[in-house]
């Protein structure tokens, strides 16, 4: 039986398949964008007074058009990127609403985090007694560590020069918000503090404390044990480590379902509570760290990817997610499951995946060491203290070992920032000033250190003669 034939009408109001975007939608989408952007002008150059009221129904009529676009695109990672655009809007109309909106993002935090702990656990013993490779693991280990150690320490150089040509600590204005209670006094870290907080004294402990490097050195122990034991042990332990890796990729799959919300939430809350007035007094601050992180990405890990001929584009397409997780939450472990779900995605086996990611999230935070050199001249710079490029250069080879190891302390970038300024003679009151936008700081510097650690894994799984991309299918984002 023949169907009728579709009338022009109907077909305008089917759906369009693949994701593919309508393009009366597109059009709605730069006319509203497009007015948005005209009425701010004129009204910011005092052309046209366009009152409150009518700014913020244009910036609204965008929003809508850009949640359309994400309605027919079908993508969770542009529904990630557009809930940050809604989330920095609510939070700038509705601050006292947005305030009280932490939660949402709180609860996804803690979903995520009861799952790295049995991930880490199930795909590193997996990893390593599957395979019965132990030389493998050592090699990927010195490897790792050597790569880990190089990146880092260009990171840190980068930083220093970047806050010496900026001076962005000469000027500033301390602004009213920042109060110095805010900030608990830290108990200095030992090296020896440091090389016991690497290995676990109880399991469950470190899991209830999302130590991610104890979880690991157990796993890594715990991994070797079921290697070297006969076969009629080692195979039942293999198969439920295997059977609980995949349950736990499906829940992570699950919970990141509810991410959009989550960063909705974050961002609104980010922008509610500190406003966009204290930009202004730090934002040369902000603008050498951003600008200093994008010279890092193009500086230093492109050339990296091509050295190593990993695929860039389709690189960026797999870490958009979790990078964008990271940047909206500022927390590395709510990017952890999907970046490491994503890097076996790209290709990289899941041993190396397992192996080096979670290592590299104490031993290669490219952005938080970047962070700290910079962060460590700009205390000197606004207290109006002039360090010799001698002395700058001993911080930074001081950072290249206090930087290590200490994953999982609390603000672990605020107890080594105290403790380089007490080593050092500098005041710490400066840090004060730095904590008032410490928030929007770390957005950044945390999706770097995803972004680095996911390059990392490629790295080694080229360095090892297992990378094979193309073997994947390339998923649209």
């Amino acid at each position: 039986m023949t169907e009728p034939a579709t009338t022009a009408t109907d077909a305008g109001r089917k759906k369009p398949k693949n994701g593919k975007v309508p393009r009366w939608i597109l059009i709605y989408l730069l006319s509203s964008l497009l007015l948005a952007a005209i009425l701010t002008i004129v009204n910011h150059y005092g052309i046209i007074n366009v009152g409150k009221t009518v700014m913020m129904i244009s910036r609204w009529v965008a929003i809508i058009a850009i949640v359309g676009y994400a309605f027919y695109k079908r993508s969770l990672t542009t529904w990630i990127l557009i809930s940050m655009i809604v989330g920095a809007e609510f939070g700038y109309d509705l601050p006292s609403v947005a305030v009280k909106m932490q939660i949402v993002s709180k609860i996804f935090l803690r979903l995520i985090k009861t799952i790295i702990a049995p991930l880490l656990f199930a795909t590193l013993v997996v990893g390593i007694a599957g395979h019965s490779n132990l030389k493998q693991v050592g090699r990927m280990g010195w490897k790792s560590l050597l790569y880990f150690e190089i990146v880092s320490t260009v990171a840190l150089f980068i930083g220093l020069f970047a806050i010496n040509i900026s001076k962005a600590g000469i000027g500033v204005n301390v602004p009213d918000v920042v109060n110095q209670a805010e900030i608990q006094q830290v108990a200095p870290v030992t090296g020896g503090d440091m090389i016991l907080h690497i290995f676990p004294e109880n399991i469950a402990k470190s899991i209830y404390e999302g130590q991610v490097l104890q979880i690991v050195i157990f796993s890594i122990i715990f991994g070797i044990a079921v290697a070297m034991v006969k076969e009629k042990y080692r195979s039942p332990m293999i198969r439920f480590t295997e059977s609980l890796a995949e349950v736990m990729f499906k829940f992570t799959s699950l919970v990141m379902y509810f991410a959009p919300f989550a960063v909705f939430a974050a961002i609104a809350y980010s922008i509610g509570h500190m406003g966009l007035d204290i930009l202004v007094n730090l934002f040369k601050l902000l603008a050498t760290l951003y600008v200093s992180l994008i010279i890092f990405l193009l500086v230093v890990l492109l050339p990296v990817a091509l050295i190593f001929r990993i695929p860039v584009r389709r690189f960026i397409s797999k870490i958009a997610e979790p990078v964008t997780i990271a940047f909206a939450t500022t927390s590395s472990e709510s990017a952890l499951p999907i970046a490491m779900e994503r890097m076996e995605e790209f290709g990289v086996p899941r041993k190396i995946v397992a192996f080096v990611m979670p290592t590299g999230y104490s031993f290669n935070l490219d952005g938080t060491t970047l962070y700290l050199s910079l962060a460590t001249i700009f205390v000197a710079q606004i207290s109006g203290i002039d360090l010799p490029f001698s002395k700058q250069l001993l911080i930074v080879f001081t950072l290249m070992l206090t930087s290590k190891g200490v994953a999982g302390v609390p603000r672990a970038s605020m107890v080594i920032l105290l403790g380089t300024a007490a080593s050092f003679g500098l005041p710490t009151w400066p840090i004060y000033i730095i904590l008032g936008i410490d928030e929007l700081m770390d957005m950044a510097r945390t999706s770097v250190n995803v972004l680095g650690n996911c390059l990392a894994t490629a790295v080694i799984a080229r360095w090892e003669g297992e990378f094979h991309p193309e073997g994947e299918p390339v998923q649209a984002v």
